[in-house]
């Protein structure tokens, strides 16, 4: 079942959040203290191979089922249940108002009978699901509800990749909500937490760079760019003749000639800088505002050496990047400098993993 309703309701049993991107499959847990606090109990990341998983479609079914099982084994969790995501166009969403007080029957065949109207293919090829976010700002004793609906096909197909790997999918989220509930809470430790402040989070793939500008909660703008970590990977092997395998390997360990910063590290991130600077101008464009209070970065090139002090010189705007772990504790199992260094890639599992403390 294509469960949003349940991104809201109280998972009591441990949860894992993983998320499948074209590059690579990633694992968060989570657990509290006595205390209270968010305690990361376990990370992990492995990369997948190029053309396995395109444009969100799983090409090669078996051979990502195989590396989530590896990452399973390599982050050594036994928790079956699993939170996984849709990307965005996978997903067609909608709030709309209806009156309050029904029944959840009631409920359930009014937003059938207004989900008609929005999603264009028939209802019994899609998985649907709602949840009534609060009463509506505009019209006393109304509620505002999510509509969520996708191609069953869709759904059926991570939740298959979820179970031919041992695990139980319990919630099956939209990717662009999981990082925003991810950046939530570092944007609640900002100063007068956060309220107000207008965020333009720039999450960077392999493939697409992704913009969510974010007020209270709220999305005021997003936009996908055909720009992102693929594209270093690239350079390197252009300029040095490595394999795309051995390129990427390098990439990551950081095993590259001493020129390596000077001729390809840096004119990608010139062109990266450029690309954030142009999707903030179409949001100013495009809306009201003419500035934010901040930009965070994250995905895989997040942290590369420069980038931040670049954003800023080219923007004039604060910049860091997301650590989604900031604030937690640690498990003693947590090799820190590795996830210190990897945090950025985690934001959309980490969100993942957090649905497990939500009512």
């Amino acid at each position: 079942m294509f469960s949003l309703g349940s991104l809201f309701s109280r998972q009591p049993a441990s949860m894992l959040g993983l998320d499948i991107s074209s590059s690579s499959v990633k694992l968060v847990e989570l657990g509290r203290d006595k205390a209270g606090n968010l305690v990361l109990e376990n990370c992990a990341i492995l990369p997948l191979e190029r053309g396995w998983i395109t444009d969100g479609n799983i090409e090669k079914f078996d051979e990502v089922a195989d590396a989530v099982r590896r990452l399973l084994k390599k982050s050594g969790t036994k928790t079956k249940n699993v939170a996984m995501a849709l990307p965005p166009s996978a997903v067609i969403t909608k709030k709309i108002v209806l009156p309050g007080g029904m029944t959840d029957q009631e409920l359930e065949l009014q937003v059938e009978t207004e989900a008609n109207q929005y999603i264009p293919f028939p209802l019994d090829e899609v998985s649907l699901d709602f949840c009534i976010l609060g009463p509506s700002a505009n019209s006393a004793g109304d509620v505002e509800v999510l509509i969520a609906a996708s191609r069953r096909e869709k759904v059926q197909d991570i939740q298959g990749l979820a179970e031919a790997a041992g695990l139980n999918p319990v919630i099956i989220d939209v990717e662009s909500y999981a990082s925003r509930l991810a950046t939530s809470r570092l944007i609640a430790n900002t100063p007068n937490h956060g309220m107000g402040s207008v965020v333009a989070l720039f999450e960077v793939g392999a493939m697409t760079t992704s913009m969510q500008v974010l007020r209270n909660d709220d999305v005021l703008y997003d936009r996908d760019q055909a720009f992102g970590g693929a594209q270093l990977t690239q350079m390197i092997v252009r300029q040095y003749g490595f394999s795309l395998e051995e390129a990427e390997s390098k990439k990551r360990s950081g095993e590259l000639p001493d020129d390596y910063a000077s001729l390809v590290l840096q004119p990608f991130i010139d062109s990266l800088v450029q690309e954030i600077g142009r999707a903030l101008q179409f949001f100013f464009t495009s809306t009201t505002h003419n500035k934010v209070d901040m930009v965070m970065l994250a995905g895989g090139s997040a942290a590369l050496p420069g980038l931040t002090a670049a954003v800023t010189r080219q923007t004039s705007f604060a910049c860091s990047v997301a650590n989604p772990f900031e604030g937690m504790e640690m498990a003693d199992g947590i090799r820190l400098n590795k996830m210190a260094r990897e945090a950025p890639s985690y934001l959309t599992s980490c969100g993942l993993a957090l649905r497990r403390f939500l009512q």
